[in-house]
C-alpha cells in the first residue's frame, strides 16, 4: 500500500533498523515502513541477508563500518558498545525526512538541523533499563563480566537519554511501551500498534485436546513456568521454538510435553487452528503471537501484564493470570476451559491489527510531526 504525494511529505526519506539479521517482528514494521516510502534506502548497522527472505533483502541497504567485523552479523549483541558510534556515523544530512525502528541504538542518529526525525520505539533498552536486574539474575553472569557490563550499560543509558534530544516525536508499539517511554525518557508518544500479518477468511476450528506455546526460548519469556505448570497438570502442552533454554526445559518436561522446534508457517497455521488454546507466560512489549492465534480462533491464556493488555480482551478473546506462578496459570486455565470461545469474534478483533492499520496510523503519524517541524523552520 503505497501513498501519494500530499502537501508537507518529505522528498527524501531514510529509514533506520538496528540491525538485520533475523526475521521478527521489528522487521515486519520495516517492511510496512518500506511500503510507505518505497524509495527511502535502510540504514541500518549489521546485515545478515542469508538469514532473512527475498523481501527486506531487496530494500536499498546500507550498513554500517561493523559489518566487515569478524563475527559481528553472527554475534551482533556483543557489539552493542559499537552501536551508539555506528549509528552516529551515517551522513543522514540529505534527507528530509529520517524514519527510525529501534529497540537498542537506531533512533541514535545524528540528523542535520533541516531533517525531521521521527522514531517508532518497539521498547526503551530492556537490559539498560527496568529488565537489567532480570537478565542479571537470569544469566549469572561471571564477577568480570558483572564488573564490566554495569559501567558498559551505565554509559549506554546515558547515551540513549542524550539521543532523545535528536529525535522530533516518538510513535510505539503498546500502552506498556508508552508508560516506559514516560518513566525513563520523560517524554510522549503515539501508540500505533504493530502489523500481524492475519488470516482474512473466518476460521474453520479444528479443536483438539492440547495446549500451544510458541516462543523463542530464552530465560525472560517464562517458558520454565508453562513446563513446569503443565507437567504438574497432566494437560497437553505443545512447544514451537528454540533458543538457549531448549535442552534444559526439555529435560525439565514431563511426557505429556512436546517439543517441535521452529517449524514452517503452514504447521504453525495448523496448530493455530487446532490448539484449544494459546499459553502466552511472558512479559512482552507487545506480543506478535496473541494476535496471530486469536486470528484463528484459539484463545490465549496471558500474564496479565504487558503489551498483551493491548491484544487480549479479558474474557473475551482469552484470559489472563495475575502472578507468574504455577497455580495461578494453572487456575487460569481452568477458568478457560470452563468458557464458550467464539471463533469469529477473536477473528474479528484480530483483523484490528492487520498491516492496513499500522500504514494508516503511521502515515497520519508522519503527516502531523513532519508538518508541525517544517513550519518551525
Amino acid at each position: 500500500m503505497t501513498f501519494t504525494s500530499v502537501a508537507m511529505w518529505p522528498e527524501k526519506t531514510a529509514l533506520v533498523q538496528d540491525w538485520l539479521v533475523s526475521m521478527g517482528g521489528a522487521e515486519q514494521v520495516l517492511l510496512e515502513m518500506a511500503e510507505l516510502f518505497p524509495e527511502a534506502p535502510v540504514y541500518t548497522a549489521l546485515h545478515q541477508p542469508q538469514d532473512l527472505p527475498a523481501a527486506i533483502n531487496a530494500l536499498d541497504i546500507r550498513t554500517s563500518f561493523l559489518q566487515d567485523f569478524p563475527g559481528a552479523r553472527s554475534r551482533h549483541r556483543l557489539f552493542l558498545p559499537l552501536m551508539p558510534l555506528a549509528f552516529e556515523s551515517f551522513d543522514l544530512t540529505p534527507f528530509d525526512l529520517v524514519l527510525s525502528s529501534s529497540h537498542a541504538c537506531a533512533k541514535g542518529i545524528i540528523p542535520g538541523p533541516r531533517t525531521c526525525h521521527l522514531t517508532y520505539i518497539h521498547t526503551p533498552i530492556r537490559y539498560a533499563w527496568d529488565m537489567l536486574h532480570t537478565y542479571f539474575a537470569q544469566e549469572q553472569p561471571s564477577r568480570l563480566k558483572r564488573a564490566i557490563m554495569h559501567p558498559l550499560l551505565h554509559y549506554l543509558r546515558n547515551w540513549d537519554l542524550l539521543s532523545n534530544t535528536r529525535i522530533d516525536a516518538m510513535a510505539c508499539n503498546s500502552r506498556f511501551v508508552m508508560q516506559r517511554i514516560r518513566r525513563y525518557y520523560g517524554r510522549e508518544a503515539t501508540v500505533i500498534h504493530p502489523p500481524v500479518q492475519v488470516p482474512r477468511a473466518v476460521p474453520v476450528r479444528q479443536a483438539e485436546d492440547f495446549y500451544l506455546l510458541v516462543s523463542r526460548a530464552v530465560p525472560y519469556k517464562r517458558l520454565d513456568l508453562a513446563i513446569e505448570a503443565f507437567s504438574a497438570s497432566g494437560r497437553k502442552l505443545v512447544v514451537v521454538g528454540e533458543g538457549p533454554d531448549s535442552a534444559g526445559l526439555k529435560a525439565q518436561a514431563a511426557s505429556n510435553i512436546s517439543f517441535r522446534g521452529w517449524i514452517d508457517r503452514s504447521q504453525l497455521e495448523a496448530l493455530y487452528n487446532s490448539a484449544r488454546a494459546l499459553i502466552f507466560p511472558g512479559l512482552e512489549d507487545f506480543g506478535i503471537v496473541p494476535v496471530e492465534a486469536q486470528a484463528y480462533g484459539c484463545p490465549v491464556v496471558a500474564f496479565g501484564q504487558g503489551g498483551v493488555l493491548d491484544s487480549v480482551l479479558p474474557d473475551e478473546t482469552g484470559v489472563f493470570f495475575q502472578a507468574q506462578t504455577v497455580a495461578s496459570l494453572n487456575q487460569a486455565i481452568e477458568r478457560l476451559e470452563a468458557c464458550d470461545w467464539q471463533a469469529n469474534q477473536l477473528h474479528q478483533h484480530a483483523l484490528g491489527f492487520a498491516p492496513e492499520h499500522f500504514q494508516r496510523k503511521l502515515k497520519a503519524f508522519v503527516d502531523e510531526h513532519y508538518a508541525a517541524f517544517q513550519s518551525r523552520l
